[in-house]
């Protein structure tokens, strides 16, 4: 059985194919921006998810006119295919794609398996920062289909409809108010939203290469905790990052209709005054 949209994902041969071919731009999407500059893959160009992606002043993502400005200087048109992949089995690969299609782009793929798969393989990685020739891009209005913000995540769980926690155990039990080395995802309380499942980002991929389970792995990982096509479901982290790899799993790899990302996720709810927690 294959996924249920099987375009949405490339394999790294696909990608090594396509290194030269000017209707496809390749992104390195990392946690660590350092990684980039150590050496990508030849053509690639780096968005990073925190400086490039996000509002200066507001908790929000970068304006629409600021998107189009971004994408016309990476030499990215409306109908340009873009592969994203980055490190940690493609978390912010996952989240750059998200933010794409928040903004209407549709020709986008995940390279299978990211960064790790790539060096793994003995692929050729560069030092070298490609430059492109400007477009003029145009951007859609964002679609806030994909995007879930706290007063739904409220209606989502009072009305006991599925909310998916990504996070580690111990963050959904509450005993990690924030993961090592992250300060800035802190919260005041731990604990979940009440209802929600826990179905932690990383059991959805191999460990020994980052790409992704099987469809039959995937379907019985969800559909086991009872996350099943026929609802809205609503998938969450502490930024929104690690549930972006879960929301692509849902709706690309199964084919789930109606999956939304909370990217406030527990840094905002942990905080909000008033928020029913569950330990």
């Amino acid at each position: 059985m294959s996924y249920a949209h099987p375009e949405f994902l490339v394999e790294t041969d696909w990608v090594a194919e396509h290194l030269n071919d000017a209707h496809v731009r390749i992104i390195e999407s990392d946690e660590d921006p350092l990684l980039y500059a150590v050496g990508h893959i030849p053509g690639a160009v780096q968005v990073d998810w925190f400086s490039t992606l996000q509002h200066p002043l507001r908790r929000d993502f970068l304006t629409k006119e600021t998107f189009e400005e971004t994408l016309s200087t990476l030499g990215i048109a409306n109908d340009t295919t873009v592969v994203f992949y980055g490190d940690k089995s493609n978390w912010f690969a996952c989240y750059a794609l998200w933010l794409f299609q928040y903004y209407g782009h549709e020709n986008v793929k995940i390279m299978n398996g990211g960064r790790l798969k790539w060096e793994k393989e003995n692929r050729p990685l560069v030092k070298e920062i490609p430059s492109y020739g400007k477009t003029a891009y145009r951007a859609s209005e964002a679609d806030r289909s994909i995007r879930a913000f706290r007063d739904e995540v409220l209606k989502q769980s009072n009305e006991k409809k599925p909310l998916v926690d990504v996070r580690s155990p111990k963050e959904y039990s509450g005993e990690l108010l924030h993961m090592p080395n992250y300060p800035q995802e802190g919260a005041t309380r731990g604990g979940h939203i009440p209802g929600a499942v826990s179905i932690p980002w990383a059991t959805a991929v191999n460990e020994a290469d980052s790409t992704f389970k099987t469809p039959d792995e995937l379907r019985a990982l969800y559909e086991g905790k009872n996350i099943k096509a026929d609802g809205e479901v609503i998938a969450y982290c502490r930024i929104g990052e690690r549930s972006s790899l879960t929301w692509f799993v849902l709706k690309y790899l199964l084919g789930y209709p109606n999956v939304k990302n909370y990217d406030g996720s527990w840094t905002e709810w942990g905080n909000l005054v008033d928020a029913p927690i569950e330990k």
